[in-house]
């Protein structure tokens, strides 16, 4: 049995069933050779205006219903993930470029997000407050009604399951816009999961679309909360939107991150975490490894070992090689790539491995001899590309760390008690001792600080309530008050 028959979907939205959407149909492009593996629907603002509507009409009854029918869904779309595993993976290998094991990876987040949310439904939902009245005063949590999720490319399936899956275990409805060019692995898979999960239709419904439907769905009356993962630059203009219309907005935005490498460190090792950091899906994740801060003791050994780690790592068709790095998701990114190396190079600095891409397939890139202030170590590259920078005092190198538009990920590499020591002193919202900068678990707090967002939004059930409930006062007297009046 197939769950992602073309058949069911192509070329469709589903607001509540599948149906043309009003703007039309796009292609679904396989990055790596150009095909096209299908079409998908493309919704309109009318269409998310009806949709929103339709959807606050569903999610009473959702609801509604019994926690444990709720809990119920959610565990069967769990299972239905690991049971078409290697289903989606196709999807995601083909559709966003990742290698297999980042495809993996992605099925297998997204049935432990299904499998923690499904105890959102049973978690405690408020508090017994004390009052000086004689009455029970509580703070019960609510569904906040429709909420609106916006996805981007990079990890398409985690990136909406992870607001998708606890927002409809608490009780509401959910408008999934995943980003065009990967709106089978962030949207119909969503979709014919929860179908087949038994989600009542209309509580979950899937508008792909460009910006005029972004804009939609974060404007729409009936949605009260928007969860936006992707740029800054959008991230401030949804953030704004939703401040003037008085709605939540939380935002996941991009990120520089750093890795400071520390005196006497195992510089194979740290060329490795290094490695996978910097290269892992190509540098598309907002997690990625952007600096290399590298005390000048070991400096020109890390250098040689990341530069050999570039040159031996294979790029290729996933779907068809056995690779490291596979495109990057269209010709927009691999320009904006191959623009920032070249000024870096204008600049002075020395591309020490790579900088040169056939086609979308970019190979790892080393630059070094380069100053903070050139644009590749200043801005998100969203490519493969290891700037690296030399420090002599571990004071330099928090200054360095910090020095920042952004702050979503720093991984310290070496000992110990120095590396909790700067971690006390580094500005992010998450920092990895002995890792690399890019990690990610259901049930751990993520967000950033700075431009990489407005905080710990995902992540574990204090954050799925906050995010996707309201506080409700609610008393009790066991008879009418006396008043005054």
């Amino acid at each position: 049995m197939s769950l992602l028959d073309n058949a069911v979907w192509d070329g469709l939205i589903n607001t509540g069933s599948w149906a043309p959407g009003s703007a039309g149909t796009l292609d679904v492009i396989e990055p790596a050779t150009g095909d096209v593996l299908g079409h998908v629907g493309l919704a309109s603002g009318e269409d998310v205006h009806a949709a929103a509507t339709r959807a606050a009409e569903a999610q009473r009854g959702w609801a509604a219903l019994r926690p444990e029918e709720r809990a119920a869904v959610l565990r069967r779309a769990g299972s239905l993930f690991e049971e078409y595993a290697d289903e989606i993976q196709s999807w995601i290998i083909r559709e966003s470029g990742a290698i297999p094991p980042k495809a993996g990876l992605e099925t297998h987040i997204a049935a432990n997000e299904c499998f923690d949310a499904a105890g959102l439904p049973h978690h405690p939902q408020g508090d017994v407050l004390a009052s000086d009245e004689a009455r029970w005063s509580l703070a019960r949590r609510k569904p906040v009604g429709v909420v609106s999720v916006i996805a981007p490319f990079n990890f398409p399936l985690i990136l909406s399951i992870r607001a998708v899956a606890p927002a409809l275990a608490l009780g509401n409805a959910v408008l999934l816009k995943p980003d065009p060019r990967t709106a089978v692995s962030g949207g119909v898979v969503l979709m014919r999961v929860f179908e087949e999960a038994g989600l009542p239709a209309g509580v979950l419904q899937l508008l792909p679309g460009g910006a005029d439907v972004g804009s939609a769905v974060v404007e729409a009356p009936e949605v009260n909360v928007v969860a936006f993962t992707g740029s800054t630059r959008a991230g401030r203009a949804i953030g704004e939107t939703c401040g003037r219309l008085l709605k939540s907005a939380h935002l996941e935005l991009g990120g520089n991150n750093a890795m400071i490498v520390l005196p006497g460190v195992d510089v194979a090792k740290a060329a490795s975490a290094a490695a996978f950091g910097s290269f892992m899906h190509q540098g598309q994740i907002c997690m990625t490894t952007g600096r290399h801060i590298v005390h000048r003791s070991v400096y020109d050994e890390y250098v040689a070992a990341l530069v050999e780690k570039a040159e031996h790592l294979p790029v290729g068709n996933p779907a068809t090689e056995q690779v490291a790095l596979g495109p990057l998701i269209d010709d927009g990114q691999t320009a904006h790539c191959a623009e920032l190396v070249e000024a870096a190079r204008a600049a002075g600095a020395t591309i020490a491995a790579g900088g040169t891409h056939e086609g979308r397939f970019f190979k790892p890139t080393v630059i070094t001899d380069l100053a903070p202030n050139n644009r590749a170590w200043a801005e998100e590259i969203f490519g493969p590309v290891a700037p690296v920078i030399p420090f002599d005092t571990l004071d330099e190198a928090v200054a360095l760390a910090n020095d920042c538009d952004f702050g979503l990920s720093i991984g310290i590499l070496g000992e110990v008690s120095q590396a909790m020591d700067l971690a006390d002193r580094l500005d992010s919202g998450k920092i990895h001792i002995n890792e690399q900068t890019v990690s990610d678990e259901s049930q751990a707090p993520f967000g950033g600080t700075k431009a990489s967002g407005n905080g710990t939004r995902i992540g574990g059930a204090a954050a799925a309530l906050d995010a996707f409930t309201e506080t409700q006062w609610v008393t009790l007297r066991s008879e009418i008050a006396d008043y005054p009046f």
